[in-house]
């Protein structure tokens, strides 16, 4: 998107409170989902030096899959169905990826480049308050300060989701997009930085 880059420099400048700051998520030009009216993050820092990340989707959710606990996706899958995530990443090119599944289900992995993961890592676990209603999905996610990149310089994160329709290709949500197909990985789509320091682990 070519607003995408001006975006990125707007939020890199908003400071970062207690007090949780809204970021709207959008979808990607080629993958939209016309069932969903709006993917909403609340972004907050915490106390403890943790992170709480509050997403809420809106939609027709009957004309969406929705993983539940009675069906449970496959734990490395969760991104190849309706799913929350985050990408974490300090300066260096080493990074950090969280998926939420509405199964109650959840994956992190660590990388260390553009899509090279480190094996098997175990990254610490978030705690995860679900709610659903008629039309709208709720998740609030609680990550550790453990489970944020250490080391200095702003956090950037990556605010992404997926949506499966009932019918129909999955659709890529995200505060940016880089240019090209769907890529969460991407720099670019790391675009809201957050003075949060933390000291090395």
């Amino acid at each position: 998107m070519p607003a995408c880059f001006a975006f990125d420099l707007f939020l890199r400048f908003l400071p970062m409170t207690a007090t949780p700051a809204r970021y709207t998520l959008v979808p990607h030009a080629a993958h939209p989902a016309p069932a969903v009216a709006g993917i909403t993050v609340d972004v907050a820092a915490q106390g403890n030096g943790g992170l709480q990340l509050a997403y809420r989707l809106t939609g027709d959710l009957a004309a969406l899959r929705l993983p539940t606990p009675a069906a449970p996706v496959e734990p490395d899958r969760l991104w190849a169905h309706t799913c929350f995530e985050v990408f974490l990443r300090r300066g260096g090119e080493a990074y950090r990826e969280y998926n939420f599944s509405p199964s109650g289900q959840w994956a992190g992995y660590a990388f260390g480049a553009y899509r090279q993961r480190l094996g098997h890592v175990a990254l610490p676990a978030p705690h995860l308050e679900w709610q659903g209603a008629e039309g709208s999905l709720s998740l609030r996610v609680t990550l550790p300060a453990e489970a944020l990149p250490a080391g200095p310089g702003d956090l950037l994160l990556a605010l992404t989701t997926v949506v499966e329709p009932a019918e129909g290709p999955l659709s890529y949500w995200a505060l940016a997009h880089p240019a090209g197909p769907p890529d969460f990985h991407h720099r670019d789509g790391f675009a809201l930085a957050l003075p949060l320091a933390l000291p090395d682990l």
